[in-house]
Parts: structure tokens; C-alpha cells; sequence
């Protein structure tokens, strides 16, 4: 079973609304996920900035991945954590974005030959067999070995 929850937090507003977002960050510790996927530490966008380091702040004992996202900004880095994927999860991957993220489709870069062209990238970084790949930033990975 999934379970989305969306919050009204004001857009672009996120460093001034900070406590109230921290409040509802100290409300999710009870889940206790195995694995976190949060912004990038170098992403420029204050949102994604507050959102990284509330992350990072709740969540200290927990597998954190942190993606990268095409934009304005232009703050790719190198990511050192990488999974393949094939063509097929590449379109499905790509149809979900375009799908789920609506306020970002009036963006210059918020197109199909981006997310492809940044897939090929990663791709080529990692030697995906079918040359495609997502990439994350993993800054504390703690492996146990049995």
C-alpha cells in the first residue's frame, strides 16, 4: 500500500516557514524508512535546500539518497552512487515526471530530451548495459557486512 501525503507549505517560502516544516519532519522519525531520497547538499533552490537539510537533520541513522535535479541553476555535480536503467523504466521514468509535476511544465528545461539526455549521461558514466542510468549523491553509505 502507498500512501502520498501532500502539504500546503508556501512555495519559494520554505527558509520562513522552517519550523513548522521541522515540526512535520520530527513527525515522521516514527516511520523510520530504510531509504530516504532528498535534494542534493548543493542544490541552489532554497526549497530543496531546507527540504536537504531537514532531511539530513531527522533523519541521521537512515541510508539518505540525494538526487539531482536538471534546472535554471545549472548545480549538476558528480554523483557517486548509480542505477541502471533500461530503456523501458527510462519512459516510465520519464512519463511519471512529466505526469506528477505539473507547476514545472512551463519550464524551458522540463522536457523529455532532458531527462533522457541526463539519463545518458549517468549512463555513460557507469557503463550501463543499456546506456542509461539515475545517479544519486550517497555522503554516509554504512554497509553491514555479516
Amino acid at each position: 500500500m502507498v500512501d502520498i501525503t501532500v502539504k500546503d507549505f508556501r512555495g519559494s517560502y520554505f527558509p520562513y516557514e522552517g519550523a513548522a516544516i521541522k515540526d512535520y519532519f520530527e513527525m515522521l522519525k516514527p516511520l523510520a524508512p530504510d531509504l530516504i531520497f532528498t535534494h542534493c547538499r548543493h542544490d541552489l533552490h532554497q526549497d530543496h535546500r531546507v527540504v536537504h537539510e531537514l532531511t539530513w537533520n531527522t533523519f541521521r541513522d537512515h541510508l539518505i539518497l540525494e538526487y539531482e535535479i536538471p534546472k535554471f541553476d545549472g548545480d549538476l555535480g558528480t554523483p557517486n552512487v548509480f542505477v541502471t536503467l533500461s530503456r523501458e523504466q527510462l519512459r516510465q521514468k520519464i512519463e511519471i515526471l512529466l505526469d506528477c509535476f505539473p507547476s514545472q511544465r512551463s519550464r524551458q528545461w522540463f522536457t523529455r530530451e532532458t531527462f533522457e539526455a541526463l539519463a545518458r549521461l549517468r549512463g555513460i558514466e557507469c557503463n550501463a548495459p543499456e546506456g542509461f542510468a539515475e545517479a544519486f549523491f550517497a555522503r554516509k553509505l554504512r554497509l553491514a557486512i555479516p
